[in-house]
């Protein structure tokens, strides 16, 4: 099967803030109709991030002939779900998830912990005719005894309440194989988040290989502090397989979308989409805009 391919509004963030409707237009002529959206002021925003009203969003999407396949909510708050949720059923999504969790590389009980709000929050969106996910970064890479903390929170959480939004590239970025990893999780997974990784590097691919230790506590001051910007480039144009990805993600039967992410670039932000969306045209087999 054809893997549709999505747009992260994380990509754009800057000019979204500046002028949210011309740069949803500016996405949508660059050639996606797919997008999630990144929220990271649900506390004071319920929406997409960006101060604008589910009523306004929804028509500017009909107009633009795109929707909300996804939605990060940040922070991953209970308290708040229900307001969220109810605006991004407004506009027709359904599928929403975790944006980035720091587990204390020293603290299991911790990862219980959260892996037991994820059951809340997944039950929660049960009741609401949602569903949740769970997004990896590279931390979750790092083990407790023999097992990586990704696969305690797998463990941990019910398969029906919690799916997953794979991220590949951080995956490779933890030192791992995110092929394997998809055929491991196959059942679980609904999302991919893609990126790429530039040919010629300031940091090894895999951030335990001198650059991150693996017994670190990593917090969001660590991790910013590690994430170089010149570590990514546009999708498409680096050193990543990802038509061996694509590949791979057609042989999940609950994959919707390969979400392309571009969490920084040397380039303007629209620029820098339309790149990605052309080198996928040029490279790539398998996939579906439509």
């Amino acid at each position: 099967m054809s893997i549709n391919i999505g747009l992260q509004l994380y990509s754009v963030r800057n000019s979204l803030k500046e002028d949210p409707w011309g740069t949803l237009e500016a996405v949508a002529t660059a050639g996606f109709k797919y997008l999630e959206a990144a929220n990271h002021n649900a506390l004071n925003d319920p929406g997409v991030g960006f101060g604008v009203s589910a009523a306004d969003m929804r028509s500017n999407l009909e107009s633009l002939g795109m929707q909300i396949v996804g939605c990060h909510i940040n922070p991953l708050d209970v308290s708040i779900l229900p307001a969220a949720l109810e605006y991004q059923a407004e506009l027709g999504n359904t599928t929403f998830g975790c944006d980035i969790e720091f587990f204390p590389y020293s603290d299991i009980d911790y990862v219980l912990r959260r892996a037991e709000t994820f059951n809340q929050v997944g039950e929660l969106a049960r009741q609401h005719g949602m569903t949740f996910y769970y997004h990896n970064h590279f931390q979750e890479f790092q083990k407790f005894g023999d097992k990586f903390v990704y696969e305690i929170i797998m463990e941990n959480t019910d398969p029906d309440l919690v799916k997953v939004e794979l991220d590949t590239y951080w995956i490779y970025r933890g030192g791992q194989d995110p092929i394997a990893w998809m055929e491991r999780y196959t059942d679980r997974i609904i999302l991919l988040h893609q990126k790429d990784f530039p040919k010629v590097s300031t940091q090894p691919l895999n951030l335990y290989d001198g650059v991150v230790d693996a017994g670190e506590s990593i917090d969001m001051a660590l991790f910013q502090d590690r994430k170089d910007p010149l570590c990514f480039v546009e999708i498409g144009t680096g050193m990543l397989p990802i038509q061996d990805i694509i590949d791979a993600a057609a042989k999940i039967p609950s994959l919707k979308y390969m979400i392309l992410e571009q969490d920084h670039t040397q380039l303007d932000e629209i620029d820098s989409v339309r790149t990605s969306r052309e080198a996928f045209k040029e490279n790539f087999t398998g996939i579906s805009w439509d």
